[in-house]
């Protein structure tokens, strides 16, 4: 791992909250993700499984995590199986955790390797009731490959079919929307890497530069400070911004176009989450700076919308209505066209300009896991990024910032990241 020691103490406690959601006689069954194979026998670095690294912070392949709180043994009511290393593993891989190494990391005492994990499972599965088991349950997920999850499941239900079986994945959406204090910190470093990234890109940015140049520069910033992208990376010049997830960051940047960029750190798992539209040559045009400005009042009064209680159905329907009287102001729509009450919401005039969602959960995933059917609450981190799209006019502007929801209002993560319109001309004027 690239990022710092984590104190264990936040995933003991992140077990200790799972384990007072759980039913009596309760088994939990969390495992490591695949290794993602691409072609031949060439593989990708493997992505952390978020719920393993949530309940242990292990980042190892093949790790498997049993919790089985009522457990007569106490030695077996917490174990983490992994992968035992060899000679022949330190040459080719390098070095894998030892036993203490996995103590002091993730906080439980019982390190097994994987040969124990058929004998300790059949064991407890013989005590427990409930069987918990993992899946990735996020409601934009397109899921073609079978997972490693999946073909556990699978063989649990064949070796154990009277058990009752119940999704992890429910109980876990619930714990990880809200975010510890540590959480909350580590999300903090994402964003000061992010903003290390935006600050370098802003100075370089001129006429001629190439997409991909600048995509450079923000590698750059983010791997010498223990990050990583948190996604693919989005920068988008003149109508290339029109596209919602554009990722060819191929073309040359010309004078006179915007360029949208929608880039962010990752630190230890955490991901921030920034967009910014900047003018290629450094100075906005009266027409650039008239849509940015509309989209920067959005945003400031939808961060101020981030109330608990409030439902993020409406949080959104208030943006679109934001959104849609600076539409008539910029003379893109009028005021009829806003008037009409439709029984589609995607019929809304409006999103002809603003299509997307104005902001999604984040934390250990970009689109982080919870019940975007239920009210924020405290310790939600939410981004916000409204936009409007001209393609006519071959520009878009989006903005997005980080925001945490508290009882005493929103604190906003990315405040000291430049977004109003002279800031950024000053910034990429080297002032």
């Amino acid at each position: 791992m690239r990022h710092t020691a984590i104190d264990p103490a936040l995933f003991v406690e992140n077990r200790a909250r799972l384990r007072r959601l759980l039913l009596p006689g309760s088994l939990v069954i969390v495992n490591a993700n695949d290794i993602p194979a691409t072609n031949s026998d060439g593989t990708r670095r493997m992505a952390a499984n978020s719920d393993l690294f949530y309940l242990t912070g292990a980042e190892q392949e093949e790790s498997v995590l049993l919790l089985c709180p009522d457990a007569e043994d106490e030695r077996l009511r917490e174990i983490l199986f992994l992968r035992e290393t060899s000679d022949l593993i330190a040459v080719w891989e390098g070095h894998k955790l030892t036993k203490d190494e996995a103590r002091a990391l993730t906080g439980i005492e019982n390190i097994q390797w994987l040969p124990e994990l058929p004998r300790m499972l059949h064991r407890l599965a013989c005590e427990a009731d409930h069987l918990y088991l993992n899946s990735n349950e996020h409601k934009r997920a397109e899921i073609v490959a079978e997972s490693r999850d999946a073909r556990f499941t699978r063989w649990m239900q064949e070796r154990y079919p009277l058990h009752s079986y119940h999704r992890l994945a429910r109980l876990m959406h619930r714990l990880r929307v809200i975010k510890a204090p540590a959480e909350v910190e580590l999300l903090r470093q994402a964003c000061a890497i992010t903003k290390a990234g935006f600050e370098r890109v802003a100075r370089f940015v001129r006429p001629g530069v190439n997409e991909c140049d600048v995509e450079a520069e923000f590698a750059h910033e983010f791997v010498r400070r223990r990050g990583d992208f948190a996604y693919n990376p989005i920068i988008a010049s003149g109508h290339n911004a029109c596209v919602l997830h554009y990722v060819d960051n191929n073309l040359p940047c010309q004078d006179g176009d915007l360029l949208l960029l929608d880039v962010a750190a990752s630190y230890a798992n955490y991901n921030a989450d920034l967009t910014r539209t900047i003018p290629v040559n450094g100075r906005f045009t009266p027409r650039q700076r008239q849509v940015y400005e509309a989209v920067l009042r959005v945003l400031r009064a939808s961060i101020a919308g981030l109330t608990p209680g409030k439902k993020p159905k409406q949080w959104q329907e208030e943006a679109e209505e934001l959104v849609a009287r600076e539409c008539v102001g910029l003379g893109l729509l009028t005021q009829a066209e806003i008037s009409v009450t439709v029984t589609d919401p995607a019929r809304k005039a409006v999103k002809k300009y603003f299509m997307h969602g104005n902001g999604h959960p984040l934390g250990l995933d970009v689109h982080d896991v919870g019940f975007t059917t239920e009210p924020f609450a405290p310790g939600w981190v939410m981004t916000v990024e409204p936009a409007i799209y001209l393609p006519a006019e071959k520009m878009a502007v989006r903005l997005e910032n980080d925001v945490l929801i508290t009882e005493d209002g929103v604190v906003d993560l990315m405040a000291d990241i430049p977004i109003e319109p002279d800031d950024i001309e000053r910034l990429m004027a080297g002032k």
